[in-house]
């Protein structure tokens, strides 16, 4: 395996919504992979992606977003919970790729106002990973009471949640790490 090839680990954000909370632990994500040597990251917004309401899955791809997943080695997913489930535009835009998703790791980030920590969004979204033909890491990051975790200027307020943020990021880039070799040199029969 080529090891001074960089790791790209996409963090898709999945709201589009004004004032959203996970905007803030989509940027700690960003930050805590920037800062390894290995990794180069980038912001998928679902609110920048042009995706029709018009038609679904691939016949309404954006080409930027195909071709960044295309390339990833891995992605992390920040989506807030919203009456238990995952934001639609979210699953949306995850369904315009199918062949760029397969045999590759995914960390789940959900986030919530509530004291549950987004653990249904992520719960929900694990069967959807699996159809996708992603594979879910087993570390999740969870943020409850996203209001506190961040002051009104989105500083960060829980110290803890870089830390944690680490734990997942280390098991999603061993899990790139070793699917890229898979990709890469087994054969697919």
């Amino acid at each position: 395996m080529n090891e001074a090839r960089l790791l790209s680990i996409p963090v898709i954000l999945g709201t589009p919504r004004q004032g959203r909370l996970s905007e803030h632990v989509a940027r700690v994500m960003l930050e805590q992979l920037g800062k390894r040597a290995a990794v180069q990251t980038a912001l998928v917004d679902v609110r920048t992606l042009r995706l029709p309401s018009t038609d679904a899955g691939e016949a309404i791809k954006d080409p930027q977003f195909s071709e960044m997943v295309m390339h990833a080695d891995g992605l992390i997913i920040v989506a807030p919970e919203y009456n238990h489930g995952y934001p639609g535009i979210l699953k949306h835009a995850l369904d315009t790729n199918l062949k760029e998703y397969i045999h590759k790791p995914v960390g789940l980030c959900g986030v919530s106002a509530g004291g549950f920590g987004g653990t249904r969004v992520v719960e929900s979204l694990v069967p959807v990973m699996r159809e996708l033909g992603l594979v879910t890491i087993f570390w999740d990051l969870n943020v409850s009471a996203a209001g506190k975790a961040f002051d009104a200027s989105g500083q960060l307020l829980d110290m803890a949640l870089p830390r944690r943020a680490d734990k997942m990021i280390d098991e999603l880039l061993w899990m790139a790490r070793v699917l890229r070799y898979g990709r890469e040199n087994i054969p697919a029969d």
